[in-house]
């Protein structure tokens, strides 16, 4: 009978030690954590908006945009898969030639009375190598939406002496207006057109970080 409690006793330590040894050598999964996402707003003060097109097929027109907003939102802090919004006010158009801007506010062109507004919304923005990035998403002019591609150059981010975050950008791209219903068009006796087709859009921007 003694050998029977015996044997009982020890079975039950050894169940013990194994159950506490099975405790011991578990260790907790490490819980993934996400990443506070960043929220940065356009400078208007140090961003402008610029495009060119070729005039006669001989020479360009430069213009730009004087009003716009947008932002970005980040989840790193090189910027890598970050989410970006713009916006511009086509009235705000100047192209230092007064009849030459309300004709491309006219229906010819942008026709800002009843479209007021283009519009960009990244779709992704993902870094090729050192500061060179890729942006690409779809803008709207007028009433037609198209993806587009810029070639973007990260600047960096610094810390003003205000004690405000800031990063800078310029990006580049190209894009067909005709393809937007910017559909005007004269030609020369030579047959080229006075206003060309390709447009190539330049954003440089500086972006603070929200507190």
């Amino acid at each position: 009978m003694k050998k029977v409690i015996f044997l009982s006793t020890m079975a039950l330590l050894m169940a013990g030690f194994c159950a506490h040894a099975k405790t011991v050598k578990t260790k907790a999964k490490p819980v993934a954590v996400a990443a506070t996402p960043a929220k940065w707003t356009i400078d208007p003060a140090h961003t402008s908006v610029k495009f060119s097109v070729s005039h006669l097929t001989v020479s360009e027109v430069e213009g730009s945009f004087k009003v716009f907003s947008g932002g970005v939102v980040s989840t790193t802090p090189d910027f890598n898969n970050a989410n970006i919004n713009f916006d511009v006010d086509v009235k705000s158009i100047n192209t230092d030639n007064d009849m030459r801007d309300k004709h491309l506010k006219s229906d010819d062109f942008f026709n800002a009375e009843k479209f007021p507004k283009m519009s960009f919304v990244s779709t992704s923005f993902k870094k090729v190598r050192g500061n060179m990035y890729l942006l690409e998403g779809n803008l709207t002019i007028r009433d037609v939406t198209k993806p587009v591609k810029f070639t973007t150059v990260y600047g960096g981010t610094v810390t003003d002496p205000y004690g405000n975050i800031k990063a800078g950008f310029k990006a580049t791209g190209k894009i067909s207006r005709k393809a937007y219903n910017l559909l005007w068009n004269k030609l020369t006796e030579a047959g080229g057109a006075v206003v060309g087709d390709e447009v190539t859009m330049t954003i440089n921007t500086e972006i603070g970080k929200q507190k």
